[in-house]
């Protein structure tokens, strides 16, 4: 049986084939008007929709030629409000699941949008892959290096198309800006400097708590080891600051902007990685830093270093985020959002691009709803037509192990000592047992 996937992968290749009438023997005519090659539909699912996910959910249904057919959540609030809110825009209303295992099964889906919490992001991915669906995959890719590898071979081999949320690849002045670091604006570039800054409250001392009737706590956990009790600061966004589910703000924030700097200065993975850092700010369930410097360190050509902090706003190059690349004639700076400067040595700025596209820093879920549409569009395209991705699973790997061996550093509170041409940690250990994580029984992750 010819399937929708298959259909849209061969009309990519230049291989359908079609009956005598002129449609595919396998479709009805009603159906054949849904498909690729009739009004070139894609259908997607959406998986974890309580904040970014929503947000994705609309913006790809505001796509051309793109279709929400499923929406799925753990939490019912979040399902039923995400369906409610696709029919309102499009005038159809998707289906919804629970168990992201009953989305898998639906022939009619082409891909898949994870943006589940983190732990979740490389299990689903790779049971998207194995049910043959392309996958567009939220920041970080993993929970942890040893995913990533997986995700990286699971692409090659189950031969879909997978894009993360690496978005800032597809956003036409950042685009330039990189452009320009190549074509040497600034000379040679031997430091980058990635910043995020907000002002997150406490979390406060969990108190155990019934599970409220719409989560299933259990599917929420999914692949992650069991805790032994629901508190009542675990849900929803307090999870990233948790070991057992998130990465931190290295995770969540700063993989956009390490990402940058790799992309602009040509590299891939560091030789050694150390962080410094700590929860300064508050007495409470929080794990990660709230403050945190990573320096990574490639051969004696190039440094790269990321500062995070979540408990002080106080901007950076009048930005809440960003990158600045400093070369041997200048520097350029990409804030949070679409634009670029570029310094000479004299700090005069000698290029200023701005952006009419707008970018609000202070938005969780959905801060750059305009300049996404760009990295929606390329992934679509990429299923349709076959064309290059912006920001493929080995880009989003690559930079989200970056700020893993951050977190590795920070816990082990050692300098960690890197293989370059794959990312390992040489000769510790200690390190080594983060490089990985347990799985709860039955969720473990196989090619």
């Amino acid at each position: 049986m010819i399937t929708r996937r298959k259909f849209i992968k061969d009309v990519a290749m230049g291989t359908a084939a079609v009956s005598v009438g002129g449609t595919l023997p396998t479709f009805s005519a009603k159906s054949y008007k849904n498909i690729m090659g009739s009004n070139e539909k894609i259908r997607i699912g959406v998986v974890g929709v309580n904040s970014r996910g929503n947000a994705l959910a609309m913006g790809f249904a505001r796509q051309k030629g793109c279709e929400i057919g499923c929406v799925c959540d753990v939490d019912s609030r979040a399902m039923n409000k995400c369906i409610a809110t696709i029919d309102k825009l499009t005038g159809k209303k998707p289906k919804g699941e629970r168990d992201i295992r009953k989305l898998l099964e639906l022939n009619d889906l082409d891909a898949v949008i994870i943006a589940t919490p983190e732990h979740w992001h490389a299990p689903a991915a790779l049971m998207a892959m194995k049910a043959g669906k392309h996958v567009y995959l939220e920041k970080p890719t993993s929970h942890n290096p040893a995913e990533n590898e997986i995700l990286m071979e699971a692409a090659k081999k189950y031969k879909v198309i997978v894009t993360t949320g690496m978005q800032r690849r597809s956003w036409p002045n950042v685009i330039n800006a990189i452009q320009e670091v190549k074509e040497g604006a600034i000379g040679n570039v031997y430091f980058g400097k990635a910043w995020y800054a907000n002002n997150r409250p406490p979390i406060g001392k969990g108190k155990i708590v019934p599970v409220p009737e719409w989560l299933d706590w259990e599917l929420w956990q999914g692949p992650a080891p069991r805790v032994p009790h629901y508190k009542d600061n675990f849900l929803h966004y307090n999870w990233h600051w948790f070991y057992n589910w998130g990465t931190g703000e290295s995770g969540n924030n700063a993989v956009h902007f390490i990402d940058l700097l790799r992309w602009g200065m040509d590299l891939t993975y560091p030789t050694t990685v150390n962080s410094s850092g700590g929860r300064y700010c508050y007495d409470d369930d929080w794990e990660f830093p709230d403050t945190q410097i990573i320096n990574f360190e490639f051969g004696n050509d190039k440094l790269i270093t990321w500062e995070g902090r979540s408990c002080n706003g106080r901007s950076i190059e009048d930005s809440s985020a960003g990158a600045s690349f400093y070369g041997e004639k200048g520097t350029l700076v990409i804030g949070g959002g679409n634009a670029y400067k570029i310094y000479d040595l004299q700090n005069k700025i000698i290029k200023d691009i701005a952006s009419n596209l707008e970018f609000k820093p202070g938005d969780l879920t959905n801060p750059a709803e305009q300049l996404d549409a760009f990295h929606f569009s390329n992934f679509l395209k990429a299923i349709k037509e076959n064309t290059p991705l912006n920001a493929d699973i080995n880009t989003g790997c690559i930079s989200s192990t970056l700020a893993q061996l951050g977190n590795i550093s920070q816990r082990t509170k050692k300098t960690l000592t890197i293989n370059p041409n794959n990312g390992h940690i040489l000769n510790d250990k200690d390190a080594l047992k983060l490089w990985s994580r347990t799985y709860e029984k039955g969720w473990e992750m196989k090619l």
